[in-house]
């Protein structure tokens, strides 16, 4: 039986991530020795080339991985894992991942590409009082902010709900203020 076979029936002619059942193909999960059934997954064209094209990804498409990162096959959640690894930035993800558990040889797998977004990596925001920011927190305008080429004034004491994370900068977070998404400095709010 081939591998295409293989995997067609082991996840009913079905995208081993979300499901989808039309342009499936395999891909050999890396790194591979030698492409099995049990180190390849059978994909839908959407999530292969997203997987392939981190930069085309569609963080939403990926909600599909609260489902298909309990699979029990190996290669599904090594796939699923670097996925969300990949999107953690958003916020979800990390809820995701930490309720995912790995087998250690899984583990090692997973993180053999370097997807395991190592820790001497990974840029921690702060608020003011040093409490660490996640994506989604709520915090609170310490300082009245002059908002440039907004035309108003960001008033201490706003509340400003959903932040995001500036990934590559610790002092830069995202929020809604009036309407309007603002970058604001980290030291001028803290979390609610």
């Amino acid at each position: 039986m081939s591998i295409e076979k293989e995997l067609e029936t082991r996840s009913e002619s079905k995208c081993e991530l979300c499901a989808a059942s039309e342009d499936l193909s395999v891909y050999a999960v890396p790194p591979i020795t030698d492409q099995t059934a049990d180190s390849s997954v059978l994909l839908c064209e959407t999530c292969k080339t997203q997987i392939e094209n981190l930069e085309r990804a569609d963080a939403n498409h990926f909600r599909c991985l609260n489902d298909s990162m309990w699979s029990q096959v190996p290669a599904v959640q090594v796939v699923a894992w670097r996925m969300l690894n990949r999107l953690k930035g958003e916020g979800w993800p990390q809820d995701l991942l930490d309720m995912m558990y790995l087998e250690d040889d899984v583990r090692t797998w997973a993180e053999a590409t370097g997807e395991s977004g190592a820790a001497a990596d990974t840029v921690i925001h702060r608020d003011s009082n040093g409490a660490v920011l996640e994506a989604g927190d709520t915090v609170t305008l310490i300082k009245d902010l002059v908002v440039k080429g907004g035309g108003f004034t960001a008033k201490r004491g706003t509340a400003v709900r959903g932040i995001r994370l500036v990934a590559d900068n610790a002092e830069h977070i995202e929020g809604k203020v009036s309407g309007q998404t603002i970058v604001i400095l980290t030291q001028f709010v803290k979390k609610s």
